[in-house]
């Protein structure tokens, strides 16, 4: 039987499946600071320091460790410059570009619902 996922155990990726890859990438776009990061950097490129200051609350481990499972998924690349003090960047990729406009989406639906969110919770 052909299989089109890495893992051999099914043809077409399904994010329902427990050992699809699709899940990691989900994971990864799911969580609130890869949404929060990959909307500044729709603007262009920034340095980390920048970053930092833009995602308030942000730990600069938990920028860090964001950013390389970024890098690492091919959604934003990281392009060191040779100056002193050392000068990095970060940029979208054109997959992370297109990661972008859906996040975009949740990030203004969340911006314009919140309100009616909050009024309709429960107390816990």
């Amino acid at each position: 039987m052909p299989t089109s996922c890495p893992t051999g155990q099914h043809v077409h990726h399904d994010v329902y499946a427990a050992q699809c890859p699709c899940r990691a990438m989900l994971d990864l776009l799911a969580n609130k600071w890869s949404a929060l990061a990959i909307g500044i950097l729709e603007d262009g490129p920034q340095r980390f320091g920048e970053l930092q200051r833009l995602l308030q609350g942000v730990s600069p481990k938990v920028l860090t460790q964001t950013l390389r499972r970024l890098e690492d998924f091919g959604l934003v690349d990281r392009t060191v410059y040779p100056a002193v003090p050392l000068h990095v960047e970060y940029a979208l990729t054109p997959l992370g570009r297109s990661a972008a406009v859906p996040l975009n989406q949740l990030r203004a639906w969340v911006e314009n619902n919140i309100d009616q969110a909050f009024a309709l919770r429960r107390e816990a």
